[in-house]
């Protein structure tokens, strides 16, 4: 595994993914100097997420047609230069034209890094993944501490101390092109060692892998949202504490990332995940039935373990049905699938507005059993033989 390249596509991720976290604290900012609705404001961070998601295969077919590293300086500073530029704006109309703007850099960093990530990761694809996951949930976690520390300190002008991350990023991308342009190369000696390996797309698995993908979505952010409701509204607790559940099932999750791309690089991306699934089947049903806020909080812990844990697993299964289109594979796992879970959210919203909060997360938690038997129709993915013959080939 080639760490360097992995670290510096991890911290890349990270950068890009400070700009997505940063918006909605910065929308009481807007609200305040613009006298924007509610409706305005949630329609900006709407156009964002669709922009940096549904149109992330696009960009993944370009990086696998083109293969070059192009594509990760230039989304880097589209996504800073839009959000940061927001500040500037004048009025609602190009404060969500620059945050599209923003999105759409989002969506052209992401195939590409993930390809490159892949290509990296030598035997270890899970562990690389799992790696560069975390990068992108450390941006989205410091992502509102910056901004509202930079507008709190200069007003609408802070905005553009999220050009800083990203400029420094691109450099140091631009700086080590000839590293990822030798990865490119070697990826394409290996292809033509495995020739007949990679030929072989299942489109069929990898459509399933898709739903799955999409299923997890779904699950996170019903739990994302309605954590801190459920912990005030069901389990009578203050905000603080709904927000401290909150970061317990964030904290946990950035762990089970780690673990189970090491745990699928041992086992199997499959085995993990169905393991995910097969606790989630039983953890989410205890946690909405519990009472006792302590074993409610204590239960969030591998409730976010085990849902993080299938998240490099799935991606890798996705990049491994698709050998040759590595690109397209991670525009989809990591964009249009998750677009499709986001876009569930206003209906789990529906069903708390009409039968309550708990409701609401009644109707989730029968996901991950669903997720758990469309995981058990999923075939073994090629054989790694070609791959480590061709890595010592290479050697």
């Amino acid at each position: 595994m080639k760490k360097r390249h992995i670290g510096i596509l991890a911290v890349g991720h990270m950068a890009t993914d400070i700009n997505q976290g940063a918006l909605p604290a910065m929308l009481p900012f807007f609200i305040a100097a613009y006298g924007l609705s509610y409706t305005a404001a949630a329609s900006i961070v709407f156009a964002v997420n669709m922009s940096s998601s549904v149109i992330q295969p696009l960009f993944g077919i370009a990086a696998d047609r083109y293969a070059k590293p192009w594509l990760l300086p230039g989304g880097l500073m589209c996504a800073g230069l839009g959000m940061g530029l927001t500040g500037f704006s004048g009025g609602y109309q190009w404060i969500m034209l620059l945050g599209i703007m923003s999105g759409i850099g989002i969506a052209a960093y992401h195939p590409g890094a993930a390809r490159l990530v892949n290509f990296a990761a030598g035997d270890r694809k899970s562990t690389a993944m799992s790696v560069f996951g975390v990068g992108g949930t450390i941006g989205f976690t410091i992502g509102p501490l910056i901004i509202s520390a930079a507008m709190l300190r200069w007003g609408l002008d802070g905005t553009l101390i999220l050009i800083v991350p990203v400029s420094i990023m691109s450099i140091v991308v631009i700086a080590h092109f000839p590293l990822f342009e030798a990865l490119e190369t070697l990826n394409q000696n290996r292809k033509k060692v495995s020739t007949t390996e990679a030929s072989r797309e299942n489109w069929n698995a990898f459509a399933r892998i898709a739903v799955i993908v999409s299923g997890r979505s779904v699950i996170f952010f019903g739990l994302n949202i309605f954590i801190p409701i459920y912990w005030i509204h069901v389990l009578g607790q203050s905000k603080m504490t709904g927000a401290i559940a909150l970061s317990i099932f964030a904290g946990s999750g950035i762990v089970g990332n780690i673990a189970g791309g090491n745990l699928a690089d041992r086992i199997g991306q499959k085995k993990v995940t169905l393991l995910g699934f097969a606790s989630l089947s039983v953890l989410l049903p205890i946690l909405i039935a519990v009472s006792s806020v302590p074993l409610a909080t204590i239960l969030l812990i591998p409730t976010g373990f085990m849902l993080f844990a299938t998240y490099s697993p799935t991606i890798v299964l996705g990049q491994k049905y698709l050998p040759t289109r590595v690109g397209l594979s991670s525009g989809v796992t990591l964009g249009l699938a998750v677009a499709i879970g986001g876009g569930a959210a206003p209906f789990i919203g529906k069903l708390a507005d009409v039968y309550g909060v708990w409701m609401a997360l009644a109707s989730v938690s029968f996901l991950p059993l669903l997720m758990f038997l469309l995981s058990l129709t999923l075939p073994d993915p090629p054989s790694a033989r070609v791959e480590a013959a061709s890595t010592r080939k290479d050697r």
